[in-house]
């Protein structure tokens, strides 16, 4: 198991259960995005919701490009997960009826996200799943390691090449190896995300053979807190749930006649009202809610507006889109079985088309939890699918011997101007010729990801000539019918994805769309 997330922590402890599990963690087990999320689970546990609803809202955020499969297969588990994470020990907020409360984000029909601790529903649900596998003391839990090379033997994943903390390099053998690193966010100048979510289990899957879809699709959270600090605090979804409002400097609404929702339009609308906005600033009012309230409900953010000497619930917070969540990642199924035999991916490092064009607020923290369970399945069991596929590795290329803090700094400037809420084929281009110029000596290992990752990234939107969902292109900007189907990409080369169920390998060539 590579990670320690939502994804990661869970599919450890429930494996370990029936298999031995080496857990590989490139921090601390409770570290990474996971300990990060304000927002919460989505799920369709009250009275007037079902999973229906949920699939048909997820669906429509995806805009055109959600996979219904996946979103039969995830709402439907929705329920479960919760009761699952409590078993693990997350307490959830509960409502006077003792259930779990519901709260409302960004294009939801119904109050259905559960929260825990407020606004640290993921530091929440890091903390508990790492004092499961403590007290459990049967994961062999590798801190502060990092995973370098996949071993590929006889077309299928057998062990992993890892880094440990004295920077000696170890091989350990494994029936199969799971990603569950994150996504690449980490790729651009502004973001809500650890400096190091850059991609890397894409890039060590893309290097064993495996394919890799939706590159061009990365969520911009429309309301991170417009602080000089890295990675940017957010201002959680579930503010404006709970009525705060977007105003201008001169105190109007932001997003009225922007979209029929409003304040709690699709993320990629509001980001880019915000975005439009001079310097890419709204400001946030929370008109309902008195101070003593919002410290309550929403103590994160609280605390992150303190350091910054405002006052939640009293002071306008400003804020500004930043990177949030990678749509694109490698491509599996739910149960996180990719075209390599051996090799799973899961969480937001991995694309199963259930988010779309557009993730749909607090369906990422699900999305892990029922992708653990599933490969759990999956791998107690023995599946190992696809049989009879071969994978063919790509020799891996030489980093550079820079301290890599300047190539880096590039990359991620390049991205945010290039690849961010906004494109055209100039900008991309720009972007792709400025990362090219990169010094391959100015890169270390953590550089030579972010080339490989952002090169591939810039490729897929250069490719989608239209405009849908998260990605958005001035120079193209309706969306084009015959571009609805998810791309991905095999050694370089894209193929789009096709709808055959359960097989994330299947594929027909793009020449084949029009």
């Amino acid at each position: 198991m590579i990670g320690s997330g939502v994804a990661g922590g869970l599919a450890a402890h429930l494996l370990s259960r029936s298999l031995p599990v080496v857990l590989v963690t490139k921090g601390e087990l409770e570290g990474g995005s996971t300990a990060l999320a304000q927002g919460g689970v989505a799920a369709a546990i009250g009275p007037d919701d079902s999973w229906q609803r949920h699939r048909v809202d997820t669906l429509a955020a995806g805009a055109g490009l959600g996979d219904p499969e996946a979103a039969t297969k995830v709402c439907r588990m929705a329920p479960e997960v919760v009761r699952l994470l409590a078993r693990s020990g997350v307490g959830f907020d509960r409502g006077p009826d003792g259930m779990p409360a519901r709260g409302r984000e960004g294009a939801h029909s119904r109050e259905r996200i559960v929260h825990a601790g407020g606004d640290a529903t993921g530091a929440h649900i890091a903390a508990a799943i790492a004092t499961a596998i403590r007290a459990d003391g049967v994961v062999d839990v590798r801190e502060w390691w990092s995973a370098r090379e996949l071993i590929v033997s006889d077309g299928g994943v057998e062990g992993v090449v890892v880094v440990d903390p004295t920077d000696e390099e170890r091989t350990l053998a494994a029936s199969a190896v799971v990603l569950a690193t994150g996504g690449y966010c980490g790729l651009y100048a502004r973001t809500t995300v650890p400096a190091g979510s850059v991609g890397d289990g894409l890039a060590l899957a893309a290097w064993a053979g495996a394919a890799l879809a939706d590159l061009e699709m990365v969520q911009f959270h429309p309301t991170a807190i417009a602080l000089d600090r890295r990675p940017l605090p957010l201002a959680t979804e579930a503010l404006r749930g709970a009525g705060a409002r977007l105003v201008d400097d001169d105190g109007r609404p932001v997003m009225d006649g922007v979209h029929p929702l409003g304040d709690l339009a699709p993320r990629d609308v509001v980001a880019r009202a915000i975005y439009e906005q001079p310097g890419s600033t709204a400001k946030l009012v929370l008109p309902a809610i008195e101070p003593q309230e919002a410290e309550r409900r929403f103590p994160t953010v609280a605390a992150a507006c303190r350091g910054a000497g405002l006052q939640l619930g009293r002071d306008p917070i400003p804020v500004t889109p930043a990177a949030h969540y990678s749509i694109g990642g490698v491509l599996a199924d739910v149960a996180g079985r990719t075209s390599v035999p051996g090799l799973f991916a899961i969480g937001e490092c991995a694309s199963t088309g259930l988010h779309g064009a557009n993730r749909l607020a607090s369906n990422s923290l699900l999305e892990g939890a029922v992708m653990a369970k599933e490969c759990t399945r999956a791998i107690v069991v023995g599946d190992r699918w696809p049989e009879g596929r071969r994978a063919r590795a790509i020799e891996r290329p030489a980093a550079g011997q820079g301290e890599g803090a300047v190539g880096q700094a590039a990359i991620r400037s390049a991205m945010w101007d290039g690849l961010g809420i906004v494109r055209d084929e100039a900008g991309l281009r720009r972007a792709e010729r400025a990362i090219a110029d990169i010094d391959p000596d100015a890169l270390d290992a953590t550089g030579l990801v972010m080339r490989e990752l952002a090169t591939a990234a810039i490729a897929a939107a250069r490719a989608r000539t239209e405009s849908r969902g998260a990605h958005w292109r001035t120079d193209f900007p309706a969306t084009d019918r015959r571009q609805s189907a998810r791309r991905a990409w095999l050694r370089g080369e894209p193929f789009l994805v096709t709808d055959t169920p359960g097989r994330p390998h299947a594929r027909r060539p793009v020449k084949e769309a029009a």
